[in-house]
């Protein structure tokens, strides 16, 4: 008997080896594709001026007695902002020079989903309301965790923001405290006015 070809098992070990490296990329490309675009969403205006809504909300919603309270009232206004948003865009857009003959429904869809990222701000501190709606974390300690989350995602934005700069980790930690920093005082001052 003849021993098998080392071409062809080299051949076979190589195949092997770039298919495993195509999968890996898939994988990782298909991880990879929503989390970008996750961070798309949020690096929007509306979701900036959802999230620092949202932490103002929740900043005044000690108010309230419990934190199913501060969730219903942070979803009720944060729904009627989104809804204006909406309305803005449609009656802005209608009629304009670019889309003449444009459906209402077309209009309204176009900019709820421009317009998304206002909502999408609202997950994240809400998720952890709920948790203490639920029983799974003190009403006091999810609290203060979701009226922080919007400092970190700011944080976060601002660190993104400078490393697609290509700024070096120290200035993109900076950028990220400074961002942080500069939206706690649009937060606090939009409590002074709530």
């Amino acid at each position: 008997m003849a021993d098998a070809n080392p071409d062809a098992v080299d051949s076979e070990a190589v195949t092997s080896q770039s298919r495993a490296r195509r999968l890996t990329r898939r994988a990782a490309h298909g991880v990879a594709r929503p989390a970008a675009a996750l961070l798309h969403t949020y690096g929007t205006e509306h979701a900036i001026d959802g999230t620092v809504l949202v932490s103002a909300l929740i900043a005044v919603g000690w108010k309230y007695e419990t934190d199913l309270e501060v969730f219903l009232f942070t979803l009720g206004t944060v729904g009627v902002f989104w809804l204006s948003h909406i309305y803005a865009g449609v009656v802005a857009g209608s009629g304009s020079a670019g889309r003449p003959r444009e459906a209402v429904w077309a209009r309204v869809l176009a900019t709820a989903r421009h317009s998304v990222g206002m909502v999408l701000a609202m997950l994240l501190p809400a998720f952890f309301l709920l948790l203490a709606a639920v029983g799974v974390l003190d009403e006091y300690v999810a609290y203060y965790i979701a009226l922080w989350v919007g400092a970190g995602i700011l944080a976060v934005l601002g660190y993104v923001n400078a490393a697609r700069r290509r700024k070096r980790w120290p200035l993109r930690l900076l950028n990220a405290a400074a961002t942080s920093a500069l939206g706690l005082i649009i937060i606090w001052l939009s409590t002074l006015v709530h």
